[in-house]
């Protein structure tokens, strides 16, 4: 046993500071970026900001509105080979910006291998667990590499420097971040184990730009403003689920109550998912989520608005042109209080 006592910080510990800026409006700001991948030398061109792959999130719908932005929408696990193919046919501007998720249970990657010949020209796919840190996970990306060494592997979850290493170095191109962060993950309260989400990027994106591989930020944002602060700390992709839970791009029961209708979302380590997709919650396990019901919001358009609108303005602040610079332009601040709450905290 032993005890870390560095200060590891989250989004809401910190602002980013204002600094002197040449920019005369949000709309000089570039929030496209171009990415040439570590093992798969793929190259890949839009703003790099994903849909989670939770069932409830990550729907057809979803995808479609997301790449129509030319945003990354990840399809959830549980699709039927065939309704991803039918609907990258009818849907052609979605294919470059669609990523596959498998997991590493039985079946998964002949699921994997299934959909990825017959679209070849489907080049992202996201190998997704809860808990990135077995030997057997990391045996698992190898044999991905083999099988698709072509593809643009993204692999996780971990929040560690030494594992995102280790998964870049057995064949992923890009580490996903992220343990306990999630707005229904229960996995710090349950089994005691996590990490504060923006000292993980930072540690994170450190380790991995220096092997030339890439990293997603996955959980703990709430608002634009945390979008903005995990690209200043070092994040090359952020991906969203709460923040996209309750539109009508989602899936969920939707009930009315009196102060309005809401729409259920739930976390994927959850006992509704794991009855949902499994029939039961296994005897060796306990459940790491949680389900709620969310304000129901309307289209996401208005969601998306804010979200690239929060960033570009996060930019005009801190004088940088382009999303790619926003690190090198970024210093944090550590706050005991981000916001003023008397009226509130939301709009």
């Amino acid at each position: 046993m032993k005890i870390e006592d560095s200060v590891k910080l989250d989004f809401c510990d910190v602002l980013i500071r204002p600094k002197r800026s040449v920019l005369a409006s949000r709309s000089e700001v570039s929030l496209e970026r171009e990415f040439t991948f570590l093992w798969s030398k793929q190259k890949w061109k839009g703003i790099p900001i994903m849909t989670s792959n939770m069932d409830t999130i990550g729907t057809l719908s979803m995808v479609s509105k997301w790449t129509t932005f030319w945003m990354i929408g990840c399809f959830h696990k549980f699709f039927q080979p065939n309704e991803i193919l039918e609907f990258l046919h009818e849907h052609p501007h979605a294919v470059s910006n669609s990523c596959l998720s498998i997991g590493m249970r039985d079946g998964d990657m002949q699921y994997g291998r299934e959909v990825l010949q017959q679209c070849p020209d489907l080049k992202m796919i996201l190998i997704d667990v809860a808990n990135g840190y077995s030997e057997k996970f990391t045996d698992y990306i190898k044999e991905a590499r083999q099988s698709w060494p072509n593809h643009i592997i993204m692999a996780g979850n971990v929040v560690t420097a030494e594992m995102t290493e280790a998964l870049l170095l057995a064949g992923a191109d890009v580490v996903k971040i992220g343990i306990g962060s999630g707005s229904v993950c229960t996995t710090r309260k349950v089994a005691g184990v996590g990490y504060p989400q923006l000292s993980a990027i930072m540690e994170c994106a450190d380790a991995a730009h220096g092997m030339g591989g890439h990293i997603i930020a996955d959980g703990g944002c709430v608002s634009p403003g945390d979008v903005a602060k995990a690209f200043g700390a070092g994040s090359d992709f952020v991906m969203l689920g709460g923040m996209l839970a309750g539109h009508d791009e989602c899936e969920g029961e939707v009930i009315e109550e009196r102060d309005g209708k809401k729409m259920l979302f739930y976390g994927m380590s959850s006992e509704t998912a794991m009855r949902t997709h499994y029939g039961h919650v296994a005897s060796h396990r306990a459940p790491e989520g949680k389900a709620v019901y969310v304000p129901y919001k309307g289209s996401v358009d208005k969601t998306i608005q804010e979200i690239l609108g929060g960033v570009r303005s996060c930019c005009t602040y801190t004088g940088a042109r382009t999303l790619k610079s926003l690190p090198k332009c970024t210093t944090f601040i550590r706050v005991n209080r981000q916001l003023n709450t008397i009226f509130g905290d939301s709009q």
